[in-house]
């Protein structure tokens, strides 16, 4: 996404009301049409707008009823192809007129919120255009925080993609999220780039997620084990790096519906929903660290409220049900908040810090792979450590912390803040490593080693050589 792009034409120069009037007639039309005329109305109201909006030699910004039209199919396709059509030129549209972007003034970045657009979002006072007028009709199909937490329930419930209405409306669910997701992040990332330049925790406050996470509709914690579960549930070892960030075509659409392959789609549209989910996680991760930031300064009041950190409850989780922590870690895979949530699981067992305040600074106390490793450096510590949190849990996380080191040698950019929690040089990460196995391996002499383990044990010991005999 460009966070920094102008739209090309203000709202207020709205495409033909023609388009409009045949929108309003479409979406109201339900039960009165036959379905395949409903199909091609709606399919022929889709490209008008593409067309006025996008493809025109000048075209116009799409007016707010116009933009909740394609939503509103978005929400009742009933049919593959329109459901991507719909998605479509929705992720179109964002970019071409993003609601929050950047601008550049005298070489400084300012920030630019259109908040008269429209959103897909109900949420407190601003969120609605004038043109609703208060009209509760036009309004309820939009998400508020509980109709977005539903929508992931929804999405968790087991369907049957073989039946082609459950498959559809599944597939339907996935979209939605994702398009939702996508709307939080192009407001997100502005701000993310804004709030670096001034530290001003306003930006944040009145940002989408903030809004939408702090409300009492929706149930955090619930929320984030639903999430938590569909990205379980979501999750294959064997799909395609190709998925990542990819966005279905018309096209597509169209072969799946005629050859009625909507399952091999639902699969692909779970993949891509996973993607959706871990941007998801990874914005709420950086919301949570710039509010412990701006709550260190004193910068925050009783009116922003308070919820746990998207860490601690994941941590929860993970504790209380050992069989998540492994694909939890293999399906989430950004690898900063991976090894930080490796850590804060190890703190809970390594050691005892100073008791932390709301707006205490614990940038000290926050521990580090190095610090870590030297826990199992003698097998008196680590038999300590073994007996709150079991040898398997021990072994599985320093893989996995071991693979996001190898991870950031080979790719180093933007891996700052990694390197920093890493604490140690690899030389140093992979003889430890090695240490903490083998003492791991004497405290439990009937310990089982998994294949991803030995994998992690190999590298480690081929690489501590290599490093060694460049050092001579």
């Amino acid at each position: 996404m460009v966070a920094s792009r102008a739209p090309t034409t203000t709202p207020a120069a709205a495409a033909d009301g023609g388009i409009e009037e045949n929108a309003m007639a479409i979406l109201d039309s339900s039960g009165i049409k036959d379905s395949r005329d409903l199909h091609d109305d709606r399919a022929a109201f889709l490209e008008a707008v593409r067309s006025a909006c996008l493809a025109a030699d000048n075209p116009s910004a799409p007016s707010w009823r116009m933009y909740d039209g394609v939503f509103q199919v978005l929400r009742n396709s009933r049919s593959l192809e329109l459901a991507v059509a719909s998605f479509h030129l929705l992720m179109d549209l964002g970019k071409q007129y993003p609601r929050t972007y950047l601008t550049d003034s005298d070489g400084h970045q300012s920030l630019v919120v259109v908040k008269e657009s429209w959103l897909p979002f109900l949420i407190g006072n601003g969120s609605l255009s004038s043109e609703i007028g208060g009209n509760a009709r036009i309004s309820d199909h939009l998400f508020d925080p509980s109709r977005f937490s539903l929508l992931i329930e929804a999405m968790v419930e087991r369907t049957n993609p073989t039946d082609d209405n459950n498959g559809i409306k599944a597939i339907e669910n996935m979209m939605l999220f994702q398009y939702l997701v996508n709307t939080l992040e192009a407001d997100f990332v502005p701000r993310h780039i804004a709030y670096k330049q001034s530290l001003d925790w306003v930006i944040f406050r009145e940002s989408l997620l903030n809004m939408l996470l702090g409300s009492r509709k929706l149930v955090f914690k619930s929320f984030v084990k639903n999430c938590m579960y569909l990205l379980l549930n979501q999750f294959h070892p064997e799909a395609k790096d190709a998925v990542e960030g990819s966005i279905p075509s018309e096209g597509e659409a169209k072969s799946a519906s005629d050859m009625h392959s909507s399952l091999n789609y639902f699969l692909l549209e779970s993949e891509r929903t996973l993607v959706s989910l871990r941007k998801l996680f990874v914005m709420v991760m950086e919301l949570d660290l710039i509010r412990k930031e701006v709550d260190t300064l004193g910068l925050t009041s009783r009116a922003d409220g308070f919820r746990n950190p998207i860490t601690e409850v994941i941590l929860e989780e993970l504790t209380y049900n050992i069989s998540y922590l492994s694909p939890f870690l293999l399906a989430f895979m950004e690898r900063k908040w991976k090894l930080n949530i490796i850590l804060q699981y190890f703190s809970k067992y390594c050691a005892k810090g100073a008791v932390r305040t709301r707006r205490s600074d614990s940038s000290q106390q926050d521990l580090k792979l190095g610090s870590v490793l030297s826990f199992f450096l003698t097998t008196t510590s680590a038999k300590a450590i073994v007996k709150k949190m079991g040898t398997e849990v021990a072994q599985l996380l320093l893989a996995h912390a071991y693979q996001v080191c190898l991870s950031v040698q080979s790719d180093s950019s933007d891996s700052t803040a990694t390197t920093e929690k890493i604490g140690a040089s690899l030389q140093e990460i992979s003889c430890n490593f090695i240490y903490a196995f083998q003492n791991l391996r004497k405290v439990g002499l009937n310990i089982q080693i998994s294949p991803f383990e030995k994998e992690a044990l190999f590298t480690a010991a081929t690489l501590s050589r290599k490093l060694k005999n460049e050092e001579r």
